[in-house]
């Protein structure tokens, strides 16, 4: 099909947007699977006649020309019935995420909208107290069911915006996508996949992520059926089952999506590929090698589609698949490629930075990505602007370095990070450096289960050596922290900010030894835990010896009766084992405590040390004190007691903070 109202294939007239493209498959077609759901699943039919119902309710209810309805909810049947009536009723639809109200929350803060459509759980979660209009679907389901199954026809239903599209989750930006762009890109990604109403469409991504939000078209503007798998704890296992239960034919996931449902460790993922015609990766970097993998574990003609996009052009930009290149590459795991642009869309290179003409011939769109012209004229994906690593002589793009490191044979993905202090990644405003952590670290994880031989992860020094030849001194990593794999955020991407701290460094002979933090004789490792408890023993031992220097007396027990004198020592030996732990915290508690904020979870660690810290003076003191001396009585009270007390509350309100990311302040 095309864009606007030119002829289809089948030389039908197409209609001028993805509303009335589904509502003409839903006249043609009312029998067809449209939704698949289990009990939930509806035909063409069905989801247009329910979509016209809640359009009527949502018009009746007042809402106002040209409007912005949030949508948000776990039921998924709901949530795609909701987008419809709202586009109906000629608004434009925003979907936020209530599988983490915090994401949904700011999703909402960062818009206006005229309503929020939701069910009674979500409701109180996405509240935000501004006084927003909830319609809450269940509540008013009868009312909803009243109303007319005809299509309502309002002036605007075709022109302005059609969507809101989010992107990021910690500082969600809302980006207006019109019903010409979300209809283009439909047709251009059809062009290039050639979908029909035999396919069944599964899409991984989060309802709010830009994969779902703008690529629902794709199944529902085609004649295809849209298959919808529950999104628990068990994701994984629940798109395998839905792909092999409902024969899915196309499936659009992301990189980390592909990768463990095709090349997974369950005993036969080739079962999840018998039915597949298509996979479409989108939202990170797919390495060639992974490429012929996934393409390996797919039966013969079908094909795996590299997508790249933002969310200004509705997810299209370029496309990639092994058939285009002109010759095997020589060492398909340093190599990413995006490929070439859509029909309609054009991509191209100013100062090393990839821009994307959308395909409805808007302006061209920087995406913050670098690239360099690949064979016969693809482009290469080189790694993005706001990770780029300063401080190490000239800047390092740690894509580069990753593809490098994937190079090794024991290392099916890795990520580079610049750590340094107590676990801040270079990059960021007020990010400054302190003592502990140094320098480049290295994030390994092992490649999937079947891609051929299995090696060992690099330790630090075999890292360095395999590196030695192509990389400057400075940018060799200091570290490497294995992964079973890399963390991804909800839109699929490897997710830099919440890779875990790697354990402090012991010197430079540690380092150089490729030797843990805790290394006793000859390398052998001891674990932090036993190496704190030796810390704490010896520390409690020496503060049991000093009390009698410090506080002479004060721990006398002659003349105190038994038991009364058994237990009073077991109080000193307590009071000394807190000073031990107190002093180990002091020096070793910091680099392991999520931050909430740079100064709170400072003003926490030590509030923790005091707590700690501070009985074994204190009860010394008091002791030695008469209960009369009225001055030395003031003083331990305001020495200890209020401090201890302001300590404790230091700790609470640190406790009952949310974490910020562990490289970043709030």
């Amino acid at each position: 099909m095309t864009q606007g109202s030119e002829t289809t294939r089948s030389g039908r007239q197409a209609p001028g947007s993805v509303l009335r493209r589904f509502e003409q498959w839903a006249q043609d077609a009312p029998g067809a699977r449209a939704l698949v759901a289990g009990p939930d699943s509806l035909t063409y039919g069905q989801l247009d006649a329910r979509s016209n119902q809640l359009a009527h309710h949502l018009l009746a209810a007042g809402l106002p020309d040209r409007a912005l309805v949030a949508v948000g909810t776990a039921r998924q049947p709901e949530l795609v019935v909701a987008l419809l009536a709202v586009l109906k009723a000629g608004a434009a639809y925003a979907l936020v995420d209530v599988a983490d109200p915090h994401t949904g929350r700011r999703q909402l803060a960062a818009i206006r909208p005229d309503a929020v459509l939701t069910h009674a759980a979500h409701h109180p979660l996405l509240d935000d107290g501004r006084g927003l209009r909830f319609v809450r679907l269940g509540a008013e389901a009868s009312a909803i069911a009243g109303r007319p199954t005809d299509r309502p026809a309002p002036a605007t239903r075709d022109r302005g915006t059609a969507a809101l599209l989010f992107t990021g989750a910690a500082d969600p930006r809302p980006v207006p996508v019109g019903h010409t762009l979300l209809l283009a890109a439909c047709d251009s990604w059809a062009e290039v996949a050639a979908p029909g109403p035999a396919d069944r469409h599964l899409i991984t991504a989060g309802p709010d992520v830009t994969a779902f939000a703008a690529g629902w078209p794709r199944a529902l503007c085609t004649g295809g059926a849209l298959v919808l798998a529950e999104r628990t704890p068990w994701w994984p296992e629940g798109v395998r089952a839905a792909v092999e239960a409902e024969e899915v034919t196309v499936l659009h996931t992301d990189p980390g999506g592909a990768l463990r449902l095709l090349l997974g460790d369950r005993p036969s993922p080739d079962s999840a590929a018998r039915s597949l015609r298509m996979v479409t990766v989108t939202g990170d970097r797919l390495h060639l090698d992974q490429h012929a993998a996934l393409q390996a574990r797919l039966r013969p003609g079908a094909r795996v589609l590299a997508l790249y996009g933002t969310a200004e052009s509705a997810g299209i930009g370029t496309w990639f698949e092994l058939s285009r290149l002109p010759a095997p590459p020589a060492d398909p795991a340093r190599l990413a490629l995006i490929g070439g642009p859509f029909p309609g869309c054009r991509a191209e290179l100013r100062d090393g930075q990839i821009l994307l003409t959308p395909p409805d011939g808007g302006d061209a769109i920087p995406t913050g990505d670098l690239g360099l012209p690949g064979p016969d004229g693809l482009l290469e994906f080189r790694g993005r602007i706001r990770d780029r690593i300063t401080g190490h002589g000239p800047h390092l793009d740690p894509h580069h370095l990753e593809s490098l490191i994937r190079s090794h044979d024991g290392v099916g993905s890795a990520l580079v990070a610049d750590v340094r202090g107590d676990g801040v990644a270079d990059g960021g405003p007020g990010k400054r450096p302190r003592a502990g952590y140094r320098g480049l670290v290295a994030y390994l994880a092992p490649p999937p289960p079947g891609t051929g031989p299995r090696a060992d992860l690099p330790d630090a020094a075999a890292l360095r050596a395999h590196l030695a030849d192509e990389v400057p001194p400075e940018h060799l990593p200091y570290t490497v922290v294995p992964l079973r794999a890399l963390p991804r955020d909800r839109a699929g991407r490897e997710d830099r900010a919440g890779l875990p701290l790697p354990p402090l460094p012991d010197g430079p002979a540690r380092t150089a030894r490729g030797a843990g933090k805790y290394a006793g004789a000859g390398g052998a490792q001891l674990s932090p835990a036993f190496a704190s408890g030796c810390a704490v023993l010896v520390l409690a031992l020496l503060a049991l010896a000093l009390t009698g220097v410090f506080w002479p007396g004060s721990t006398d027990l002659n003349g105190v009766p038994g038991p009364w004198a058994g237990l009073f020592f077991v109080l000193y030996v307590c009071e000394a084992l807190a000073f031990a732990v107190g002093i180990v915290f002091l020096f070793g508690g910091r680099s392991r405590m999520r931050g909430r904020g740079r100064a709170l979870t400072r003003a926490a660690h030590l509030a923790v040390v005091y707590l700690l810290v501070a009985w074994w003076p204190q009860d010394n003191l008091y002791r030695l004190a008469a209960k009369h001396d009225w001055p030395r009585q003031a003083a331990l009270v305001y020495t200890f007691n209020i401090p201890l007390m302001i300590a404790g509350a230091v700790v609470a309100l640190y406790l009952t903070r949310k974490p910020a990311s562990p490289f970043g302040d709030d």
